[in-house]
């Protein structure tokens, strides 16, 4: 029998379902997206069909995806991460999986405390992973959210692709409401490219394996071209207005001028920086006025994780936070 029809019967046993009710199958969109899956990646129809039978839309969704953290002010986004739970929980965690993240970081070349904060930002250690079904989240947004649907029309392909190469039921895993699954938070299209297999068993468990997830995050970075040894950002002093200039020279992260432009523009630097040295001027919004930060290129391979500046900065000064206390608490 050929294999694309044996993966597709395997599919279709693990979606249908006796007690399945009609769904969102009869949706134009969703008959559009079905003959994509066929005619591109052959599918069968009617496992599709049946699978969208018990997809469920969830309102609630959409809603918290207008009203994102990243919303937020710098002062309120950064007491949700930097409290002393969150920061004693990353060193724990390295604590328990030590062998692990040094094995990370040596074969990466991604420090320890990045991974460790990356895990603690996006799920407190594993603790918050998602109660949505991925399947349902990804569906909403795909066909129930205009203003993100090419984005998670993509992603839902993704993670029928890497349920059907994973052997997962895809009514089964279950992530955040946007659909980011286990412990990093990878959405699928991520899975497939950068989830890594530690130890060699043939699985990717990024729920229940911190090593696989520990991995996961070090390849995600290492593809996005982290500078091993290299600093990630630093605040900076400024003088009058024309400083503001630049802040306003390009939306994204990437750094987009020199150190000589910055000094240039009234802004104090450390003096060991190569005037050469590309960065990104970044302002973070503080009760009582704002805090002026220089970003280099790993602050923007953080950004790759989450296109946001607050989130980059959280996950850099939580793992300044968590490896200044694994060092007191291992005595380093």
């Amino acid at each position: 029998m050929h294999k694309l029809l044996i993966s597709s019967l395997i599919f279709l046993s693990l979606v249908i379902s006796p007690f399945a009710q009609a769904g969102i199958e009869d949706k134009v969109a969703v008959q559009q997206f079905i003959s994509k899956m066929v005619d591109q990646h052959q599918f069968e129809s009617v496992v599709l069909v049946k699978l969208f039978q018990s997809v469920e839309i969830k309102p609630n969704i959409i809603e918290t995806m207008t009203k994102p953290a990243e919303g937020m002010p710098w002062h309120k986004y950064r007491k949700i991460f930097m409290r002393d739970s969150r920061i004693q929980g990353g060193v724990k965690f390295w604590q328990l999986n030590q062998a692990s993240l040094e094995i990370a970081a040596q074969r990466y070349d991604v420090p320890e405390e990045i991974i460790v904060a990356i895990m603690g930002v996006e799920t407190s250690y594993g603790e918050h992973t998602g109660g949505h079904r991925v399947i349902d989240a990804l569906s909403t947004l795909a066909f129930d959210y205009p203003k993100r649907s090419q984005f998670f029309l993509s992603e839902l392909e993704q993670f029928l692709l890497l349920c059907r190469e994973e052997k997962m039921n895809p009514l089964e895993p279950v992530g955040s409401y946007a659909g980011a699954m286990g412990m990093p938070q990878f959405m699928p299209s991520s899975y497939r490219h950068y989830a890594a297999d530690f130890e060699g068993d043939m699985r990717r468990d990024i729920w229940h394996n911190p090593a696989d997830a520990i991995a996961s995050v070090a390849n995600y970075f290492s593809r996005h071209k982290w500078q091993a040894g290299q600093d990630i950002a630093f605040p900076v002093q400024v003088n009058g207005a024309e400083y503001k200039k630049m802040l306003t020279m390009s939306q994204d992260l990437k750094p987009d001028m020199t150190v000589k432009q910055l000094l240039s523009a009234g802004v104090q630097v450390p003096e060991e920086l190569d005037q050469q040295t590309h960065v990104k001027l970044l302002s973070f919004e503080q009760e009582n006025g704002d805090e002026v930060w220089a970003g280099l290129e790993n602050f923007y391979v953080i950004s790759r994780y989450n296109h946001s500046p607050l989130y980059a900065m959280a996950v850099y000064q939580l793992s300044a936070e968590i490896k200044q206390q694994y060092r007191a608490a291992n005595h380093e």
